[in-house]
């Protein structure tokens, strides 16, 4: 299969559920994880006789992304019916936006070696979501499938990137500043397991130069950054089989199978006369006014490119550290204040990436829930600066103990006794004492294994537990071990 004949041609279309205490056009909670069925009204049931009322909050949430993703706001625009009948869309119809969206022409920047790109966001609309449809866990479900409404009518946006991304790869970087950028205005929480964040491609492959474009398929419903990837890669690769082979590629909508890592055909691909769109007659124009988007622009924070380009500016840290650093609003504030209180910037950065991170990974937890105050870890890297603990001290026996006993670092060295050994002659004795228990080692040094050099300072630092200032120890240990060559 030779896939340097071709091009790949991606667009992401994703739904970002909003923040509110309510869900779009009625009064309903939007709470997560409750009670099957027990956060419904007639309104989000679609009951006759309920009205939908617009929820103002919504609005504000959606008009601030299009700021943060440099699209135009749309002064008016209009929401729609969208048909189809589905079990868990109770009334039958979807109430969307369609040809007047709330925003339109925005983008986002990806990474093209070393450079940003800008990728092309087409348009972002408010919309209801669907409610749930539960098909195993239950004692019954072998039989039937269940339904849960709690989901229904709680408020989306839907924000449709143009097919301008060439791989999966790119794919995936453009759904993740998407969501840091969601993340940052806290308009949505991001969390793709629970669905907070969801994502459909589009992709088709064409001959590499061509203008004209390929048959795509759409993929639905893929809730991880590994699931993107993996999908498109698969599809990509399926396409382009086809293609080889003479084979016609069909406009369809397909699942992406984990446990086989291969997507499935779904259904024949719709089209939006398929929906029978037509304007909700329940619902006047939406109006925006210009003092509202100057108020919410006003209000943006300090976004992800933004950070980074300061982060890189102001402490000087490499733009890979400065990204991870920023991945989200509150690391990068960890980051910022451990760095005050540290007075190192660069040393604030190397103990986050390392320690913090590790812990915050292995736990798979954000950084709000690490135990560690910024203001604490900051004295802690002043001490192994200062030189007043070992950096080994500071790792494996100061924070462990600040993480399980919430102490501070200062406390911590005062009660383990571990202030270093920076006394020459008390690291002296304990050099000689090294060299003199260990005679195999010594004489590998003398006949040339100057690698076992290592291993003499890594023995001094076990015997001081690990207190000895190491950079004195290495001095020692090349004075005597000088001496002794001039001797032997």
């Amino acid at each position: 299969m030779d896939s340097g004949k071709y091009d790949i041609v991606i667009g992401l279309e994703i739904h970002a559920q909003l923040r509110t205490e309510t869900k779009l056009f009625c009064g309903c909670s939007t709470a997560f994880g409750r009670v099957p069925n027990s956060l419904t009204c007639p309104v989000c049931l679609g009951l006759p006789g309920a009205l939908p009322v617009l929820n103002e909050r919504a609005v504000e949430m959606a008009v601030t992304l299009a700021l943060a993703i440099h699209a135009r706001v749309n002064l008016r625009s209009q929401f729609s019916r969208k048909n189809y009948f589905y079990p868990d869309l109770p009334k039958g119809y979807q109430i969307t936006q369609y040809l007047y969206p709330i925003a339109s022409d925005g983008w986002l920047p990806i990474d093209d070696g070393g450079t940003l790109r800008k990728i092309g966001i087409e348009r972002i609309h408010l919309e209801e979501d669907a409610g749930k449809s539960i098909h195993d866990g239950l004692p019954d479900s072998a039989r039937k499938t269940s339904l849960d409404f709690n989901r229904s009518g709680v408020p989306l946006v839907e924000i449709v990137g143009r097919p301008e991304l060439t791989s999966p790869a790119e794919a995936v970087e453009f759904l993740a500043r998407l969501r840091t950028t969601v993340q940052y205005l806290e308009i949505c929480d991001g969390n793709m397991e629970e669905g907070s964040l969801r994502c459909d491609a589009n992709l088709s492959v064409k001959e590499k130069g061509s203008t004209a474009m390929g048959v795509k398929t759409e993929i639905k419903n893929l809730n991880s950054f590994k699931f993107l990837e993996r999908a498109l890669a698969f599809e990509a690769e399926r396409q382009i089989g086809l293609r080889e082979e003479g084979l016609p590629v069909r406009a369809e909508t397909r699942l992406f199978d984990a446990q086989q890592n291969r997507t499935l055909p779904m259904r024949s691909k719709e089209e939006a006369h398929d929906y029978r769109y037509f304007p909700e007659p329940d619902l006047p124009l939406l109006v925006i006014g210009e003092d509202l988007i100057a108020a919410l622009r006003s209000r943006l924070p300090e976004l992800p490119a933004e950070k980074i380009r300061r982060f890189i500016d102001a402490y000087g840290l490499p733009a890979y550290e400065a990204g991870l650093l920023a991945e989200s609003r509150g690391l990068a504030d960890y980051y910022e204040r451990t760095a005050a209180a540290s007075g190192n910037a660069r040393q604030a950065s190397h103990w986050i990436m390392r320690e913090v991170r590790q812990h915050l990974n292995d736990r798979g937890e954000g950084i709000e829930r690490y135990p560690v105050r910024p203001e604490d870890l900051g004295e802690l890297i002043r001490l192994v600066e200062n030189r007043e603990i070992t950096l080994t001290a500071g790792k494996e026996k100061v924070l462990p103990l600040m993480i399980s006993s919430g102490k501070r670092a200062a406390e911590i060295v005062r009660e383990e006794g571990l202030l270093q050994i920076s006394d020459g002659d008390e690291i002296r004795r304990l050099a000689l004492r090294i060299l003199e228990e260990n005679p195999g080692p010594l004489k590998q040094y003398r006949e040339g294994k100057k690698q076992v050099f290592g291993f003499f300072v890594g023995q001094l630092m076990k015997a001081s537990s690990g207190r000895a200032d190491a950079r004195l120890a290495r001095d020692i240990f090349e004075g005597l071990l000088a001496a002794d060559d001039r001797t032997s």
